[in-house]
């Protein structure tokens, strides 16, 4: 479920300090340890909703560049008010479409990925827009480095086994699977946990997650 348009969301955005904005894009490539002003490790969150997981994990590791990345101006207004509220040198915001990742970041440039509660497209013609199906993976890997990981996590059961399915067709392989994470001692050390990841596990629902590498 996505925020109902906000007026003024996409001004703010667009005069934000903490957003690097959309005319200047296609220039990222390769140059994301410039923007950050450093030669630290660069991660990742597509989808990053409000926030939450995303500075968290800024403000828990300051040795480590974070870039959220979210679609809808209205949603990636709350995560500009988290930074206004406790900015983070480490945190840098994008607002686009996932589908255009590999045209942001260049080849090997990202250390880690992570996808928490993607939207699960559920009908079968929209699997492509799946964020962990194999179109995706393959953007994926242009830019994550070797070595590089990928983690997900979510909620949707079918979602999961779609996306675990992904994973030998698109040249993957599975490092952990959990079908249930908090239950999972080892995957728990440190599990930093968004909004959705509260609210749903706080019902009774089970969190599935995979870390994944090529």
């Amino acid at each position: 479920m996505r925020l109902k348009n906000i007026t003024g969301s996409r001004e703010v955005v667009a005069g934000s300090p903490y957003v690097v904005q959309e005319s200047i894009q296609q220039s990222c490539p390769g140059t994301w340890k410039k923007i950050f002003g450093n030669d630290n490790p660069v991660f990742i969150e597509i989808g990053m909703g409000k926030g939450k997981f995303i500075h968290t994990m800024a403000k828990e590791h300051p040795d480590i560049n974070y870039v959220g990345i979210e679609k809808y101006s209205s949603v990636l207004l709350r995560a500009i008010q988290k930074m206004e509220q406790e900015e983070l040198p480490n945190l840098r915001f994008l607002r686009m479409d996932a589908g255009n990742i590999d045209k942001v970041f260049g080849p090997g440039e990202v250390d880690r990925i992570y996808l928490n509660f993607s939207d699960p497209w559920p009908k079968d013609r929209h699997a492509k827009r799946r964020l962990p199906s194999r179109e995706f993976l393959a953007r994926y890997d242009r830019i994550l480095k070797p070595g590089g990981r990928l983690e997900f996590k979510t909620d949707n059961r079918q979602l999961f086994d779609f996306a675990v399915e992904e994973l030998e067709p698109g040249g993957w392989r599975a490092e952990a699977v959990s079908y249930d994470l908090h239950r999972d001692e080892k995957l728990m050390e440190g599990n930093v946990m968004t909004e959705y990841e509260e609210k749903f596990s706080a019902m009774g629902n089970p969190i599935c997650k995979y870390i994944i590498y090529r």
